[in-house]
């Protein structure tokens, strides 16, 4: 190599308490060429030398995580598939029942940034134990809430975001500190298999139950039982690996968390996060609308179409819609999460804009398929669950690929805040707003109209057709994403592995290198090319 000293090179400046440089013993790689592979994955036996986990274990943690994962959003979806009962029961709206969801998405929207905060700071095994076992209890509470209560209803449901909040925006992070590369995606993949099948377990499990008890109360009786196993397996199963040590192939002590302002800071700057936390706003808006309102528009159309009897007050409504949605719902997360994954891994090893790609063709794909479901609903039942099928199969390509996206353009020491804000974005915008919106523009269209079955179903049908030009917004913030996704990764696995990215340099984008004998800031950009 020759001596000149005008080239800018990886090394650690002479003020810094930066760790090795790419290239360096102990360090595989070198992020300074920018035709050089990822680093070199850890074997298990690597993995489990870092982590201080075996494999199985490891592979049990995740197991008790997507129980947990399962279990949260079958019970944020029991209460749709039993809405029509709770309409009868508490003599309320569409906009009044949309507001039941928006209630619990603000509470756990605002929650979210409280939980990101201390996930990043403090032991997340017991953040989350505390959060679910609050969760469990407030569950099982909204289940003996009088008629003439209907606002309390709407205090217990916010309060449940507290234990989703403690949960949502640490347990993705544990998943990162286990796993790797390839690995890290097929774990998330089987993670976010339980936000479909979890949701459809939902729908099946208050429609059934409330058919066997004969009352719609004991739907929300089930989670709350099962709860109090999460905790404990939680308790037993569960420990708290290093952060970011299996990105920096080392055993050595956690990297140290920096200023929740500096957190922010980074973040705003980050253009794949802020863009893949945009696009995944649409997918919320979407399956937020959809997850609420489907069942009861179904339920509407076989009215319309002379297939069922309308649902008269005093009478237990026909839950045959809400079960078969949520099988579609189950079955069609399975499909679209692994389908994602699949599609993403194998198109990685020729184009490193994957995943963004993926996901803005799963949105754009979704769309005309939704909407073309709400359109054929008083012609043909069959047709409009044929295009829901397919419709969501798109949509749930999206899960498991956005969350390896946050985790890869985001350093390990912020990563519970970033899940937090993604979070608090995507519901702020997405599905804190868009049932009760869906629901009040219904309501309008509705006193418009004359009274009658065929006026309901036509609302609620015209009020969801805004959903498949949200999902053709969201496709076009992936295809924004994929312009900035190689850089942004490069960034993250240069202050991971060197720790050569000076955090008060955030703002100009650059690095602490050595030049000409002496300690000089450059841009990323020349060092990365």
């Amino acid at each position: 190599m020759s001596g000149s000293d005008t080239a800018p090179f990886l090394s650690q400046a002479d003020d810094t308490d930066d760790g090795p440089v790419p290239g360096t013993p102990g360090l595989p790689g070198s992020l300074g060429n920018s035709k050089s592979e990822d680093p070199e994955v850890p074997d298990r036996e690597g993995l489990q030398r870092i982590t201080g986990l075996s494999p199985g274990r490891s592979a049990l943690i995740v197991a008790v995580l997507c129980y947990i994962n399962l279990l949260n959003y079958m019970d944020r979806f029991t209460v749709a598939g039993v809405l029509p009962d709770i309409e009868q029961f508490f003599e309320i709206g569409d906009s009044s029942s949309g507001l039941i969801q928006t209630v619990f998405i603000s509470s756990y929207m605002v929650l979210a940034p409280v939980f990101g905060y201390l996930g990043d700071r403090y032991n997340r095994k017991y953040l989350m134990c505390g959060g679910i076992a609050f969760w469990s209890l407030v569950t099982l509470g909204s289940s003996f809430i009088p008629r003439e209560r209907f606002w309390l209803l709407l205090l217990t449901r916010g309060l449940v975001g507290v234990g989703e909040a403690s949960y949502s925006t640490i347990a993705p992070t544990l998943i990162a500190d286990l796993f790797v590369a390839d690995q890290r995606s097929r774990m998330l993949s089987v993670f976010y298999f339980a936000i479909p099948v979890g949701s459809g377990l939902g729908y099946i499990a208050g429609s059934k139950v409330k058919d066997v008890a004969g009352d719609w109360h004991w739907a929300l009786r089930v989670t709350p039982g099962l709860g109090v196993v999460a905790v404990l397996l939680l308790f037993l199963v569960v420990r708290e690996p290093p952060r970011g040590a299996v990105e920096r192939h080392s055993d050595s002590p956690p990297l140290n968390p920096t200023s929740w302002w500096a957190d922010l800071r980074a973040l705003a700057r980050n253009p794949s996060f802020i863009l893949s936390s945009l696009g995944f706003t649409a997918v919320a808006f979407v399956t937020g609308s959809l997850a609420l309102w489907a069942p009861a528009f179904l339920l509407r159309s076989r009215v319309v179409l002379g297939e069922t009897p309308p649902c008269l007050p005093g009478d237990s409504c026909s839950s045959s819609d809400s079960l078969i949605f949520g099988l579609i719902t189950c079955l069609t997360g399975v499909l679209g999460v692994g389908l994602g994954v699949e599609i993403s891994r194998r198109l990685r090893r020729s184009n490193p804009r994957a995943d963004p790609l993926v996901c803005a063709a799963g949105l754009l794909g979704s769309a005309p398929f939704l909407f073309l479901s709400l359109a054929c609903a008083r012609g043909s039942i069959v047709a409009t669950y044929i295009f829901i099928f397919i419709g969501e199969t798109l949509l749930s390509m999206n899960w498991a690929i956005v969350a390896d996206i946050l985790l890869y353009v985001v350093i390990p020491t912020r990563r519970s805040t970033a899940e937090a804000f993604q979070i608090v974005l995507s519901h702020l915008l997405g599905d804190a707003g868009s049932p009760y919106l869906i629901g009040l523009i219904s309501d309008r269209l509705r006193r418009s109209w004359p009274p009658s079955f065929l006026s309901e179903f036509r609302a609620l049908q015209f009020s969801l057709m805004l959903c498949a030009f949200v999902g053709a917004l969201g496709g076009a913030a992936f295809l924004g994403t994929a312009i900035f996704i190689e850089g942004d990764r490069r960034r993250a696995q240069l202050h991971v592995q060197a720790g050569l990215l000076h955090e008060a340099g955030l703002t100009d984008d650059r690095i602490v290198v050595p030049q000409r004998g002496r300690s000089t800031r450059v841009p990323v950009s020349s060092v990365l090319i």
